[in-house]
C-alpha cells in the first residue's frame, strides 16, 4: 500500500523544481508506463488501482486506491496507473545523423508532440535551449506517449553547443529559402524556435541557412504550430 509520505513525494513531482531536486519524474497510463519500461530508465515505483492486472517480470506493484490517485495525479481523469522513474543522465554522445535543436518552445504539448516526431523519423538526439519548457513535465510526457524513452534530451545553452559543431545548421523561418529548393544534407542541425518569438538573434546568427516551409495558401494564416512545422521538416530531411 502507498503511504502518506510516497504520496507527498509523487505530489511534488508535477513541479519542476522537486523534479530536479528528486531526480523523478512521473508517468501516467499503463500503455505509456509499459512503453517506458521497456526502455533504459530505472524504475523507482509502480503503483495501480488494479494491480493484479499490471504484470511485468521482475517489477514490484504497489496497490494505489481510486481516491490516493486522484490526489497526486496530473490528469483530470486518472486511469488506475502511476509510475515514477529515475531522470536519466543527460546523453552527451551524439547518436544520430540529424539533431534537432529547439530554442525556446514553451507548450508543453508542441514539446511533447515534437519528441513523438523525432521518435518517428529517427532522430534520436533533441538539443534544448534552458529557455524550453522541462521535458519531464506531465503535460509533456502525456504528450510523447512513451517516446520520451527512445530519444535524447540535453539541456544546455544553444550558443555554445552550435559554435563548436562542425555540421551545417538551418534554421526554420518566415523569410528563408524555400525547401524545396534545397538540397539537404545526410547529417545537419535543424533548429526550430519559440512560439511567438521564432529563433533568437544570438542563435540565428550561428545558422549556415534560413529555410522556410512554402505556403500556398492565402496570406491570412501567418505561420504553422511548431509542431506541424518540424514534422514537415523532419519529413523533408528524410526523402
Amino acid at each position: 500500500m502507498v503511504v502518506k509520505s510516497e504520496l507527498k513525494l509523487i505530489k511534488s513531482l508535477q513541479q519542476k523544481k522537486c523534479r530536479n531536486e528528486h531526480g523523478l519524474f512521473v508517468v501516467e497510463g499503463k500503455k505509456t508506463i509499459e512503453e517506458v519500461l521497456k526502455s533504459d530508465m530505472e524504475l523507482y515505483k509502480l503503483f495501480a488501482v488494479d494491480f493484479e492486472d499490471f504484470y511485468v517480470e521482475g517489477v514490484e506493484v504497489n496497490r494505489i486506491s481510486n481516491k490516493e490517485l486522484s490526489q497526486v495525479s496530473s490528469l483530470k481523469n486518472p486511469n488506475g496507473y502511476l509510475a515514477v522513474f529515475h531522470i536519466p543522465k543527460q546523453e552527451q554522445k551524439i547518436l544520430s545523423d540529424w539533431i534537432l535543436v529547439l530554442d525556446g518552445v514553451q507548450d508543453p504539448g508542441n514539446l511533447g508532440t515534437i519528441i513523438r516526431l523525432c521518435d518517428w523519423f529517427g532522430v534520436v538526439d533533441i538539443i534544448c535551449s534552458p529557455q524550453t519548457v522541462d521535458c519531464y513535465n506531465p503535460k509533456v510526457l502525456q504528450a510523447t506517449m512513451g517516446s520520451i524513452s527512445r530519444v535524447h534530451i540535453r539541456y544546455t545553452e544553444l550558443k555554445a553547443f552550435l559554435s563548436f559543431s562542425e555540421l551545417p545548421i538551418y534554421g526554420a523561418f518566415m523569410d528563408g529559402v524555400s525547401v524545396n529548393d534545397l538540397k539537404l544534407p545526410e547529417k545537419g542541425i535543424l533548429i526550430m524556435g519559440n512560439e511567438g518569438k521564432g529563433i533568437s538573434d544570438s542563435v540565428a546568427q550561428l545558422c549556415t541557412e534560413k529555410l522556410a516551409i512554402p505556403q500556398f495558401g492565402g496570406i491570412t494564416t501567418e505561420s504553422l504550430n511548431v509542431a506541424s512545422a518540424t514534422a514537415i521538416l523532419l519529413h523533408e530531411i528524410r526523402k
